[in-house]
């Protein structure tokens, strides 16, 4: 059974746009539930493994939430202080026994292993494991007797149980590495961007949306226009993560479209396959016409970069990998 995909206007002006903007926020943060409060983690610093042109600590810090989060901290060996800094966001795929280790993968991006590219390119680097992925695999309501996909499931259940949901509490522990990311001494705090494919193209937007403080945004192989896609019926193509109740709820006037356009006036380079069937392109497109609409209100239109990927699926090549790095040179 499919549904038809909604649409709604750009507003006229900017004292229009920024009046909705903060509505918009609150209207995302009360979809996400009924989450703890946010504060800034003191990690502990588990192991610090010297590599060639960079530093590697091993952290763990609580989430305030009953739950233990696993990263790793990227330090450059030759970087000014303070640096630019890049929160990364693993993706999916099904991989749950990857998350953060994803960042020394050289096959996600045929040959590139994007964390060792970044450190080397000189961007500190935080990437924490999401809900369910590597060090979390056992991390939900049945502890060691469920793994990855299990674990998310039980996970979805039991927040949307306790008032809460799977997606917003994923937000919330990258809002708290943000938190932690911003109160290193080796960063500055106003060159701080995010990236991450799929999955993780997801978790860059939606905490671009709700955080001013991420000033580079550029999602990957991730642009759902979720109206467009409920509209395919493919709902089982994305994972059960992504499901937010009442997004989609009639008279609720909130699409993707939204989310990037509350990224603005902020550099946001989006890379996407035109055959991407997770981003049906004529979604996509929406959500590309609406944003140019409300950066061009701020005179910023040149910092909204759409950049489509010709006859490219649910992909990360190195060519999008290289116009990100170019993204993160010119605006960090």
């Amino acid at each position: 059974m499919e549904t038809e995909a909604k649409s709604f206007s750009v507003p006229a002006t900017l004292a229009e746009w920024e009046a909705y903007a903060p509505k918009a926020r609150a209207m995302l943060w009360s979809l996400l539930g009924d989450l703890p409060p946010l504060f800034t983690p003191t990690p502990t610093i588990t192991q610090r493994e010297a590599r060639d042109g960079f530093t590697v600590e091993s952290l763990t810090f609580d989430n305030g939430a009953g739950a233990t989060v696993y990263g790793y901290l990227l330090l450059p060996d030759k970087i000014s202080h303070p640096a630019p800094a890049v929160l990364y966001h693993h993706m999916h795929g099904g991989k749950y026994e990857l998350g953060k280790q994803e960042l020394w993968q050289d096959w996600l991006i045929e040959g590139i292993a994007p964390g060792t590219a970044l450190a080397r390119a000189g961007y500190v680097l935080l990437a924490i494991d999401a809900y369910g992925f590597n060090q979390r695999e056992t991390q939900g309501p049945a502890g060691d007797r469920e793994r990855g996909g299990a674990t998310e499931q039980a996970l979805f259940k039991k927040f949307i149980w306790e008032g809460k949901t799977l997606w917003g509490m994923m937000v919330r522990d990258d809002m708290l590495a943000l938190n932690y990311l911003l109160s290193r001494p080796e960063v500055d705090p106003q060159r701080v961007a995010a990236t991450g494919m799929s999955l993780g193209g997801s978790r860059t937007t939606w905490l671009a949306a709700l955080d001013q403080r991420v000033k580079v945004v550029i999602p990957v192989a991730q642009m759902t226009r979720y109206a467009d896609f409920a509209a395919t019926g493919n709902y089982n193509l994305h994972g059960i993560y992504y499901y937010v109740p009442g997004f989609l709820k009639a008279g609720l006037d909130m699409d993707m479209e939204i989310l990037t356009s509350l990224v603005a006036p902020r550099p946001q380079m989006i890379l996407i396959g035109d055959s991407d069937p997770l981003s049906p392109v004529a979604g996509v497109r929406k959500i590309v016409d609406f944003t140019q609409r409300v950066y061009a209100l701020y005179g910023a239109a040149d910092r909204f970069m759409p950049r489509f990927q010709a006859g490219i699926a649910h992909k990360y090549t190195p060519s999008m990998f290289a116009q990100m790095l170019d993204c993160l040179r010119e605006n960090l």
